[in-house]
């Protein structure tokens, strides 16, 4: 089901032909519906799904790298990273572009609004995407698979690209949205 989600819109029909049972799998919110399915039993830190998509041209065509996310009251997060529609299990240069920038604005906010409080330094990556729960998307005209089971993306322009749509638009929605930055950052600072 995961790629009825990747593809908004498109319908996807499963038949079991041992005995009949049928599944029709749609959904036209994409990437954003699929956090929320995610998310349906968990407790969330504020009601918006933050999206955004980006395109960044390289050599061989256009990057398109679209992130949807949603923080809860978890303690473990789940981030879900696929390249041209492949769940890239191992993750790759898209995840570490996003860990990177995520943990980043996150801590650049909560710094510049004061929202540190007694904390020695800055946050860590992983007190950020604790109950986080995020799926990033990227389209690569060339995808370089990695790994033993091909599902780790290698190319290395990809986390660049990441990283800046994510400083960029995440930054934007943070100043735009400072309930849910702020819901964010408490979240990460307990």
């Amino acid at each position: 089901t995961d790629l009825a989600f990747l593809k908004a819109g498109v319908e996807i029909g499963l038949r079991d032909g041992r005995d009949g049972d049928e599944a029709t799998f749609v959904y036209e919110g994409g990437i954003r519906e699929f956090v929320r399915y995610l998310n349906e039993t968990k407790t969330h830190l504020h009601q918006d799904v933050i999206y955004f998509a980006d395109e960044e041209e390289i050599e061989d065509g256009d990057v398109q790298v679209e992130i949807a996310m949603q923080a809860t009251d978890e303690l473990q997060g789940s981030i879900h990273a696929f390249a041209n529609n492949i769940n890239t299990r191992e993750g790759g240069t898209h995840l570490t572009g996003f860990k990177t920038a995520l943990t980043r604005v996150v801590n650049d906010y909560a710094t510049d609004e004061g929202l540190l409080g007694d904390l020695d330094g800055t946050l860590k990556g992983e007190d950020v995407r604790e109950g986080l729960t995020a799926v990033i998307s990227i389209k690569h005209p060339d995808p370089q698979f990695e790994g033993q089971t091909k599902t780790k993306l290698g190319n290395s322009e990809v986390r660049g690209i990441v990283e800046s749509a994510v400083h960029r638009h995440l930054g934007t929605y943070f100043e735009e949205h400072p309930d849910t930055a702020r819901a964010i950052v408490g979240k990460a600072v307990e």
